[in-house]
């Protein structure tokens, strides 16, 4: 009797987003990408008036601004990078909670928050779509 061997497939799996699909995808992550490497980050690395007022509002100080642009720019550059679109994908849904959060509850602007709130699942989104990304990374740094 003959034996066949059904492989077996690993928890990381590798999971390819259908065309369309990921040319929806890439075309997010270069839009968003550039939103935050542009609207969002440089203003508050050239010191921008709106920025730096908000910064002060918060009251953190100013070193917060330069955090914020880092976290952001890091962010907008990685959703480029294929090999870091995940992980940047789904650390931009933290920073975008955390930025409705600070909308809302420091700056007293509710209707601020909305803005990254509609960010957030769009982020998730990607990060799941890109998670092989995330595993191979996982992998790179666990060596």
């Amino acid at each position: 009797m003959t034996t066949i061997a059904h492989p077996v497939q690993s928890a990381t799996a590798t999971v390819a987003p259908s065309r369309t699909r990921n040319i929806t995808l890439w075309t997010l992550q270069i839009v968003l990408g550039l939103f935050f490497i542009i609207a969002s980050a440089a203003p508050k690395f050239v010191g921008q008036h709106d920025a730096v007022e908000v910064y002060a509002e918060i009251g953190w100080g100013q070193w917060f601004r330069y955090v914020t642009g880092v976290v952001e720019l890091a962010g907008g550059l990685g959703l480029l990078i294929p090999r870091l679109s995940g992980s940047a994908a789904a650390g931009l849904s933290i920073t975008v909670v955390c930025a409705a959060a600070t909308q809302a509850f420091l700056l007293g602007a509710p209707a601020m928050a909305i803005f990254p709130l509609v960010l957030c699942p769009v982020f998730v989104w990607i990060a799941w779509n890109r998670r092989d990304s995330i595993a191979a990374l996982r992998v790179t740094l666990t060596r």
